[in-house]
């Protein structure tokens, strides 16, 4: 499994906006081969700042590679070239993970073996 975590630093009380965006239904993204799941998570950093965090699960990275060069991904990049970021993003960062174990909880109904 491979993850994507982008970090987005907002302006304290404009997280909302950022998850209304990543949460909307129908997203392109979640019809793509080897895509698993997306988590948009919120922290409070201090005061005047929020983060938001968004990991996206591919089965591999030539999944989100196949993504990345994909019509679809470069299109909506494309609609957006030439305007500007909304004021209440103050930093953006990406990274890259390969998972390499996963603990699950345990379903006490069914047996050991």
């Amino acid at each position: 499994m491979f993850v994507i975590l982008r970090t987005i630093t907002v302006s304290e009380g404009s997280a909302d906006q950022v998850v209304e965006r990543f949460s909307q239904p129908g997203t392109i993204v979640v019809q793509q081969p080897g895509f698993v799941d997306m988590q948009v998570l919120v922290k409070q950093v201090r005061r005047g700042e929020e983060e938001v965090l968004i990991m996206f699960r591919w089965e591999s990275e030539q999944d989100w590679k196949n993504w990345e060069k994909s019509d679809a991904h470069v299109q909506g990049h494309r609609n957006k070239a030439g305007q500007p970021k909304p004021e209440y993003i103050l930093n953006v960062s990406h990274a890259k993970y390969e998972v390499k174990a996963v603990t699950t909880a345990v379903d006490e109904t069914k047996p050991m073996v």
